[in-house]
């Protein structure tokens, strides 16, 4: 069974349908990269995936439990984690107090506090801290763990971001556009950082307008083209799809 599973999913804005049944798996422990011009309905579908809004029919499943129509902390809950294609890192709190926010949901109290690394911190605390800074090697970023987060380049906020998924320790990480923003160096980074987790367990869908990572790192594709899923497969077949190759063009002529 998969372990994420989206059944004849629809949803409507204003009389304009921006996803019309569309059905998707995604299997445990793969990488599957969702593409498609403007306007396709990926941000719908992470919308719908990740609670924020709600379909007008059809299905989503994790671990074979419906989890359509439930709030994003309870999707959360479930072991689903998601980042934004606007970074949303906690810019006046250190690194590894950005990664410690992300374990709100296993942890209760007042634990998120200036000076974490002292010795005077409880037991609890320590061990948040701890697992906290093993997140962030294994990120490339331990070095900047007492460092404002805004003061980490974009490349570096945006891995920040996916530590503070990781602390909730899902077994799913829905990302919005990661490499939007970044260096070719930055980009190449963060492929190698995506592959890592993978080999870790963590199963990954990502949205990306960045064709180049996609293609390299994702076990599986599916695009989107105006609410449709017009093509999935592995990259190299999508790629050379002749729906993938028009609907890409056509988005060309319309931008134009």
């Amino acid at each position: 069974m998969p372990l994420l599973a989206i059944e004849k999913i629809t949803k409507e804005y204003d009389g304009i349908r921006a996803l019309d049944r569309v059905s998707l798996n995604v299997q445990k422990g793969t990488i599957k990269g969702l593409i498609g011009p403007n306007g396709a309905g990926k941000s719908t579908l992470f919308h719908l995936v990740s609670g924020i809004e709600n379909p007008d029919s059809g299905e989503i499943y994790f671990k074979e439990r419906k989890i359509t129509g439930l709030k994003p902390h309870e999707i959360s809950a479930h072991g689903i984690g998601r980042t934004f294609q606007t970074v949303q890192t906690l810019g006046s709190m250190t690194v590894v107090e950005n990664v410690m926010a992300g374990m709100h949901l296993r942890m209760k109290g007042g634990w998120i506090s200036s000076g974490l690394w002292l010795p005077s911190i409880g037991r609890r605390e320590r061990e948040a801290l701890n697992a906290a800074k093993e997140i962030l090697e294994g990120l490339g970023l331990l070095g900047r763990w007492k460092s404002p987060a805004f003061q980490l380049s974009l490349g570096q906020q945006r891995l920040l971001e996916i530590g503070r998924a990781l602390a909730m320790k899902p077994e799913l990480i829905l990302l919005d556009e990661p490499a939007s923003g970044l260096t070719p160096t930055e980009v190449g980074e963060l492929s190698r950082r995506l592959l890592r987790l993978k080999e870790e367990g963590v199963t990954l869908f990502i949205v990306e307008h960045h064709m180049g990572i996609v293609m390299e790192i994702a076990d599986e594709v599916v695009v989107l083209d105006h609410g449709n899923l017009i093509a999935e497969g592995p990259p190299e077949a999508v790629k050379k799809d002749s729906n993938v190759i028009e609907a890409y063009l056509k988005g060309k002529r319309t931008s134009a």
